[in-house]
């Protein structure tokens, strides 16, 4: 498995999806997701530091592991077939792992709030992954844009 980081979460500026975009501990590869605008919304509130005045549905769901004696181990995107990825988020409850089928970015933005790792499968890194390589004028391009990337780069109207 391949340790991901979460760089940015924003709308893609040619589509209006809401995107977030992972990256390998190096920033030299990324896996872009398109997810729903709640859940860009709520990975952004835990990426931008946001209070809320109640807890939002990811809240929740942590405080209810927590409150029944589990942790959220790590979540892990575990599959991509058509298009569609797929995730798991392991908790961890008396000594026992627990796998539970997610979406990635409902997983995500748990973890987020966990302070829990983020994992892609390396079967699926393939055809996941992106890597800018040096002969790729666009590819590189990308990656410049990646470096300096914030979540203000995604908002509407910039």
């Amino acid at each position: 498995m391949l340790r991901m980081n979460v760089k940015a979460v924003g709308l893609d500026r040619d589509t209006l999806l809401p995107v977030v975009i992972l990256t390998d501990e190096s920033e030299e590869s990324y896996v872009p997701l398109v997810i729903g605008p709640a859940e860009a919304n709520a990975i952004a509130v835990v990426l931008q530091n946001m209070e809320t005045s109640r807890p939002l549905t990811h809240d929740l769901l942590l405080s209810s592991v927590l409150t029944l004696g589990g942790k959220v181990d790590k979540v892990v995107i575990t599959d991509l077939a058509d298009d569609v990825y797929y995730a798991e988020v392991c908790l961890v409850q008396q000594g026992k792992t627990l796998r539970i089928d997610a979406r990635p970015s409902d997983a995500i933005a748990l973890a987020l709030r966990a302070g829990a790792p983020i994992f892609v499968n390396e079967k699926i890194t393939p055809y996941a992954m992106a890597v800018p390589g040096e002969e790729d004028p666009e590819m590189e391009q990308f990656r410049s844009f990646l470096k300096d990337l914030s979540p203000d780069d995604f908002r509407k109207g910039n």
